[in-house]
């Protein structure tokens, strides 16, 4: 568990660290920390848009201490895990690009308003409320939910625009996008009594029953074509 405080001293040490110019985006409970939603989290989830600087990342905090582990223990067998390292309760979690079936996309990406700079070599951006949403259904561990309960609370969510994303997402190769946000909602739901509009769940039924109706015109569409 890391507070507020010590993320903040943990960013710059790790500033002093880096031997060029790094951009992050903070996700999970790194980004709900720096909104004000939450004051400590179990691990620091960033998103960087290309390896070499999630490399330049993992090699600056590597002499504060921290030592790979092995992301199967947390995601067991799902894609596009992150590499994880750890110092006593304090873990990293570093995604590249695609955070397991979800893509840190270029409209998250513009999201991401809110900037931290720390020291010359370390820039934090932090991802939009949505969008912590749409991470927190991606990873889907044993906190998320609460998280995303939290952030739900605030009263402020624009249920359209997660509706949107989630075809975004499927427009960018995430086929399950749609499906796998409905379920995280329906549990949200039922589970944790969280007021989710009707609305956005039948949005997101729909878009899921037209990728398979749009699926099985293309399985007769290439059935006929073997006939031939």
């Amino acid at each position: 568990m890391i507070t507020i405080d010590e993320q903040q001293k943990l960013f710059l040490n790790i500033a002093g660290m880096l031997n060029k110019k790094v951009t992050a985006y903070a996700i999970g409970g790194t980004a709900m920390m720096f909104l004000g939603i939450k004051d400590s989290t179990l691990d620091i989830d960033l998103v960087f848009e290309n390896e070499k600087d999630k490399d330049t990342f993992k090699e600056a905090i590597k002499p504060l201490g921290y030592r790979e582990i092995d992301a199967i223990k947390v995601y067991r067998e799902r894609r596009n895990q992150p590499e994880m390292l750890k110092l006593n309760d304090n873990r990293f979690d570093l995604f590249v690009v695609n955070v397991i079936d979800f893509v840190f996309s270029e409209n998250m990406q513009k999201r991401a308003e809110s900037i931290h700079q720390f020291g010359e070599n370390l820039m934090l951006k932090i991802a939009d409320p949505h969008d912590i949403i749409l991470m927190k259904c991606a990873t889907d561990r044993l906190k998320d939910k609460d998280d995303a309960r939290k952030i739900i609370g605030l009263g402020k969510i624009k249920w359209e625009l997660l509706a949107e994303e989630a075809k975004n997402q499927i427009d960018l190769g995430k086929d399950k996008a749609a499906f796998e946000l409905g379920c995280f909602l329906e549990d949200l739901k039922r589970e944790m009594k969280v007021d989710i509009p009707q609305k956005v769940l039948d949005d997101l039924f729909e878009i899921v029953m037209k990728q398979v109706e749009e699926k099985k015109k293309g399985e007769y569409k290439n059935k006929n074509l073997f006939k031939q």
